[in-house]
């Protein structure tokens, strides 16, 4: 945990942003994978991590802004509890930490709440991801699932001050990009053809676990690059191959990295490989240079794009103005997702709460093929930290979709691309500070460019 005072000044300003009511939170429960007592790794809600600091199952809390409350609700150990896990801090003791004096038995919580609705304040809560989280509302508040209203005014209010990292967070998320950079490059110098994609999953994976850190995310290790989330590791990698990770870690405070390589299995790229390998590390490199306070992020994908689109038609796969093509959508064929994400204590951080207010800030998103994935298109503002991961993705399902209906035929070269239905995908991804006057680099530098990936094979 941080100093208490960090999360006292968290809530004074969230209170402040809201204004009035009650503002609930729900915090995780152990969650059984097969049975109840085998369970899933244990995580806390990131939103109840960030205001009260707490990794423990069990407890809820509200801040009553009416009524200058802070409580935390939830249940002391019993002694089977301690038999299994040993004894542990109380409640009060815990909460002492984050700057809370007041702590309640979770059966509390219902009657305090009943008794805020009964006076007319209102209750805020955040969007429910999990059914334990719309059954405990439904519990609490007798909202039943599927007709959860969840508070605007704390979303808006939740994302303004998560979205804005401070020092103590920049400092963490470094630790984490710092791990994660050496998982990619314990990747690089480990894998050889003849190797299956599981083999190096374990050896990325336990560096990460050498360091205390946790996973940020399921593991993607595979020689089908194209298939943006593959989480299957059963391939043997063959001569000619190449293997793309994205991968990340997660400190014990919570804070994520998140980052992607692509690595040739033999000694260097083929030279079909490095033509696609460049495009697309230019494509990087070109968002990179934009990366500022004030400028749109949807800006920065669609110079991304562009570049992408210009290396593609000097290829012959695409042609036309690469201008046109992208307002069209018809890059999407090659680059079907968005350009980055804001990352912190969740990897996509606060996806929960909603792409429309961490990444647009209320704006609507598109509807268009490619566009719609776009996880971040508002103004970049000092204090965001971001992913910067373009790809270039030959999808044969895809290319055989586009290619019946001869869509944007005007701007792809059907004949052309089917030459290259078998190439796979590349991407890479960095994680970005914007500072001040631009943006600084998370974490160590990983490889990037062909030749530093070649140096480390």
């Amino acid at each position: 945990m941080f100093d208490k005072k960090i999360y006292q000044e968290r809530r004074r300003k969230l209170r402040e942003k809201v204004g009035k009511g009650v503002i609930l939170f729900i915090g995780n429960d152990e969650c059984g994978m097969n049975y109840e007592d085998n369970t899933y790794p244990y995580r806390q809600d990131s939103s109840f991590l960030y205001f009260f600091g707490q990794p423990y199952a069990g407890l809820n809390a509200v801040i009553d802004i009416d009524n200058d409350r802070e409580i935390i609700f939830g249940d002391e150990l019993s002694i089977d509890h301690i038999v299994w896990m040993g004894n542990q801090p109380t409640i009060h003791e815990k909460a002492e930490l984050a700057g809370i004096s007041d702590t309640r038995p979770a059966a509390d919580l219902k009657g305090y709440l009943n008794k805020a609705k009964a006076s007319g304040q209102q209750i805020h809560y955040l969007p429910p991801y999990r059914d334990a989280h719309r059954i405990r509302l439904w519990e609490l508040l007798d909202v039943k699932p599927g007709e959860e209203q969840p508070s605007v005014d704390l979303i808006k209010a939740v994302v303004d001050l998560r979205n804005h990292k401070q020092p103590e967070e920049i400092e963490e998320i470094e630790k984490a990009c710092r791990v994660t950079a050496d998982m990619h490059i314990e990747a690089t110098k480990v894998l050889r053809v003849g190797m299956r994609e599981c083999e190096v999953s374990a050896a990325l994976e336990a560096v990460a676990q050498a360091n205390g850190c946790a996973l940020s995310f399921p593991t993607i290790a595979t020689v089908n690059g194209q298939t943006l989330h593959n989480h299957y590791h059963g391939n043997l990698v063959k001569e000619g191959d190449m293997l793309l990770v994205d991968a990340g870690a997660e400190t014990p405070e919570g804070y994520a990295g998140d980052m992607s390589s692509t690595i040739c299995a033999g000694k260097k790229f083929t030279d079909r490989q490095r033509l696609i390998y460049d495009l697309q590390v230019a494509s990087h490199l070109a968002a990179v240079s934009d990366l500022r306070p004030g400028k749109p992020f949807v800006e920065v994908y669609e110079h991304a794009a562009e570049v992408i689109c210009d290396g593609l038609k000097g290829l012959g796969i695409m042609k036309g103005d690469p201008k046109e093509a992208v307002k069209a959508g018809a890059h999407a064929m090659f680059f079907p997702c968005g350009l980055g994400h804001m990352m912190g204590m969740d990897v996509h951080d606060m996806e929960n709460l909603g792409e429309v207010w961490v990444g647009y800030d209320g704006k609507p998103k598109s509807t268009q093929f490619g566009r719609k994935s776009l996880r971040l298109a508002r103004p970049l503002e000092e204090g965001f930290v971001l992913t910067i991961e373009p790809g270039v993705y030959f999808i044969p399902e895809l290319i055989d979709y586009w290619g019946s209906e001869k869509r944007f035929a005007d701007f792809i070269d059907y004949n052309e691309l089917n030459k290259w239905r078998d190439f796979g995908g590349i991407r890479n991804e960095e994680d970005y500070l914007i500072t001040a006057d631009g943006a600084r680099l998370l974490g160590k530098k990983i490889p990037l460019k062909a030749e530093e990936v070649e140096a480390l094979r």
